[in-house]
């Protein structure tokens, strides 16, 4: 559990203390006036009043707005005697006039019975001003100074024996990034071991990857492992409106994790604080930032006096960005790639999140592992939980193998929409061009193999789709390949042309994705004939051609341009003639199937499969 320390600041005691007697002492004067002018007077002119303060008759006087009272000196003894009021005038000299001849004075008593009223307009609102001020102390930052604390780090503390610890057996799919950082564990538990050999542990690790591989679950693996003070902190909580707040809570963290050494200091978001200097705007860009992030830098050079030790450990997902000056070697000496998992590791993470799950006996997690490539950690462990609920759901006492596939489909394509109704014709169009899709990509090298096919709504805007799932991870994709991605994304668009004779809005999401592929085939991976194996940035093209600037460093020239889009534009077409082929030539093949799914609305599985087994290439026209 986070350790948060708080004590009371003296010195804002103080200042209670001091409002609180100011507030006590004109209560006191206010009250000793009040019973003194309380009773009933006799009236005189203000002239009268004048005269007889210059001939130094009146004892003391309470001066208002509408009203003067004010006590004579009794003729005889000289001590205080009647009491008389007056109408006031404007005059700016009366104050001088009483001090001068020794008058005492104050504000005019309020009227009698209403004593207790008095009361409260003078205590109430020194009361409410340190009540305010007594809860921006207890808000003030959190540091030992209230609220002069800003300053302070924010950072939460674990430590040994915290409930719920992680360690490396709560982490899989990521053996080698566990291996980098047992190095880590073991320096911090045997540094000796590495000391002796002059050998000196990272004084930094950075972990990089895509959002959800794990990268703060491997942070706290450390922390549990080694046994150590964990200090915890988002790097987007340095940042303050005040410049200098943030620098100030960077020396703050340092200081103590030093008292705590050995510690380790997590910083998640790194890019937050650690951007490139020279990426910043007009005029020396964020100065607050800078001055955190030169800070951070200071403190990374120098936390090892004294024989301390510190390890900073930090996540981000945006390594390009991150300043030079922070990830060169005796800072960030070392970065650990924390990527998606491969089939073997996806099968160990669901193992681990599957532990508390009761799972039926038919649970095959591979299966699910082999259907899932691509999926972070955290995917997977949102899969399973959207299969559990889904058996909750449908009232079964554990999860079987069908929770899993449905969780899958959620996941990829959506929720399913039962309550959106489409009318036959748009049914009978969906149904054809999904199993278009379907036979395309049937005959297409290297494509995944097609699981099922449906016309039930999910999602935003599908109204049917085609799942396609693969047989094993791939890493790489040769041109044939992708021409037959971008032939099976115009399989729907071919078919409704074929049958119905005219187009519909639906294939826009697949003319898109067509696009982008193609134009990567010629700008990314130099798969062009005409324009050879060169790279083009897709974002200076596209300034060029929105009348912008082009970088300097790679400019296109007019007809550069044009070359890319006559390229792009042939192997679409290319694709799209290659999906009319075979739908043409199976065009029987293409109607029972489509007859199929209107009458099913879905068609999935071993069935499904030898079907598309019929499916033949096209006759070639010599």
């Amino acid at each position: 559990m986070p350790v948060n320390k708080n004590p009371q600041p003296s010195r804002s005691r103080q200042i209670a203390n001091i409002v609180l007697w100011a507030a006590t002492g004109l209560l006191l004067l206010n009250i000793v006036f009040s019973g003194f002018f309380g009773s009933q007077t006799a009236r005189e002119p203000y002239s009268m009043f004048i005269h007889r303060v210059q001939e130094q008759e009146v004892l003391r006087a309470s001066v208002g707005q509408n009203e003067i009272r004010y006590q004579v000196k009794d003729a005889t003894t000289g001590e205080a005697g009647d009491v008389y009021s007056t109408t006031p005038i404007f005059d700016l000299q009366l104050p001088q006039l009483l001090e001068d001849n020794g008058v005492e004075f104050a504000a005019v008593p309020p009227p009698k019975g209403q004593w207790f009223g008095s009361l409260l307009s003078w205590v109430i609102p020194p009361l409410i001003f340190i009540g305010v001020w007594r809860f921006f102390l207890a808000r003030g930052g959190g540091g030992p100074q209230g609220a002069l604390s800003i300053g302070k780090s924010k950072a939460k503390v674990y430590v040994e024996g915290d409930a719920g610890k992680i360690t490396f057996d709560d982490v899989a799919g990521v053996e080698e990034a566990k291996a980098e950082l047992v190095e880590v564990v073991d320096f911090l538990k045997t540094p000796q071991r590495f000391t002796d050999l002059g050998a000196k542990i990272p004084k930094g690790v950075l972990l990089v990857g895509p959002p959800g591989t794990g990268k703060t679950l491997m942070a706290k693996a450390v922390a549990g492992e080694a046994g150590v003070p964990f200090f915890s902190i988002s790097g987007s909580e340095f940042v303050e409106l005040f410049v200098g707040v943030g620098s100030s809570r960077v020396r703050d963290l340092f200081e103590q994790a030093k008292k705590q050494s050995p510690c380790i200091i997590f910083i998640d978001e790194l890019d937050a604080i650690g951007k490139s200097r020279s990426s910043s705007s007009f005029y020396g860009g964020n100065d607050e930032r800078e001055q955190t992030l030169n800070q951070l830098l200071t403190e990374m050079d120098g936390f090892e006096a004294g024989g301390t030790t510190v390890i900073v450990l930090a996540a981000t997902n945006r390594p390009e960005t991150l300043d030079p000056a922070l990830l060169r070697p005796g800072r960030f000496d070392r970065q650990v790639l924390v990527d998606r998992p491969d089939l073997k590791g996806r099968e160990a993470i669901l193992k681990i999140h599957a532990k508390d799950v009761k799972l039926a006996d038919t649970v095959d997690l591979k299966t699910t592992a082999t259907r899932t490539p691509g999926f972070a950690g955290a995917d997977l462990a949102n899969l399973v939980n959207e299969a559990a609920l889904l058996a909750a759901r449908r009232g079964s006492t554990v999860v079987e193998q069908e929770d899993f596939g449905e969780a899958i489909e959620r996941v990829v394509a959506g929720l399913e929409k039962k309550s959106r109704v489409l009318n036959e014709k748009e049914k009978k169009i969906v149904a054809y061009h999904e199993v278009g899709h379907a036979l395309v990509g049937a005959m297409m090298p290297g494509t995944d193999e097609v699981e099922k096919i449906s016309i039930v709504p999910r999602g935003m805007a599908a109204l049917g789709y085609t799942l396609q799932l693969p047989t094993e991870d791939r890493f790489l994709r040769d041109e044939a390949e992708l021409k037959g991605q971008i032939a099976t994304l115009l399989g729907g668009r071919s078919a409704e042309e074929i049958i119905f004779g005219s187009i519909t809005t639906g294939a826009s999401n697949d003319l898109q994705r067509a696009t982008d592929l193609a134009e990567q085939m010629v700008t990314t991976y130099g798969m062009s004939q005409v324009l050879g194996p060169l790279a083009y940035d897709r974002a200076q093209r596209n300034a060029f051609l929105d009348g912008g600037t082009p970088n300097a460093r790679r400019p296109i020239s007019e007809e550069t341009a044009k070359a890319i889009d006559e390229e792009v534009k042939a192997i679409v077409e290319e694709g799209h003639q290659r999906a009319l082929d075979i739908l043409k030539q199976n065009r029987e093949l293409l109607e029972t199937l489509a007859q199929q799914l209107l009458e099913d609305e879905v068609i999935e599985g071993p069935p499904l499969r030898e079907q598309l087994k019929q499916v033949q290439e096209p006759q070639l026209v010599g």
